[in-house]
């Protein structure tokens, strides 16, 4: 009994931990609010709290009952990569960046965010050294996912 505690707390903590590790706004908010079923159908849409699912303690809002319906039959398919930090950051030294919701990229049936602020937009970066740069962000994801 004495052992219990003690493993509840490490599961706590993890659970902690890997919460931080995320891009959440507003509230737990994943992709800011944004329909990130959505995203895969060409569009960047805001969602509705009418519309509203967790996954892994993140609030994720849709635009449609049916984006909705998607997401929760395959939460892993649709959530942004990389916690939802930009991807680009992340592909140059492990950056925890803030994205613009509406600046996105699926690659291979997965979903990237990038920072498109102040006449600076990464997604353009990100297009022209691809490869390297998501081999990179995928090695410091992680590592800080560990």
């Amino acid at each position: 009994m004495k052992f219990i505690l003690p493993i509840m707390l490490l599961f706590i903590v993890q659970a902690t931990n890997a919460q931080e590790q995320r891009n959440l706004k507003r509230g737990n908010l994943a992709a800011e609010g944004y329909d990130v079923v959505a995203y895969f159908g060409g569009e960047a849409k805001e969602g509705s709290s009418n519309f509203e699912s967790t996954y892994n303690g993140a609030k994720y809002l849709f635009s449609s009952k049916a984006n909705k319906d998607k997401f929760v039959s395959n939460p892993e398919m649709y959530a942004p990569q990389y916690g939802g930090w930009c991807a680009y950051a992340m592909g140059v030294d492990g950056s925890k960046v803030k994205i613009d919701p509406e600046t996105y990229k699926i690659l291979d049936n997965k979903l990237y965010l990038f920072y498109n602020f102040w006449g600076t937009n990464t997604l353009t970066s990100w297009n022209e050294k691809e490869n390297d740069l998501k081999a990179s962000a995928d090695k410091y994801w992680g590592e800080i996912v560990k």
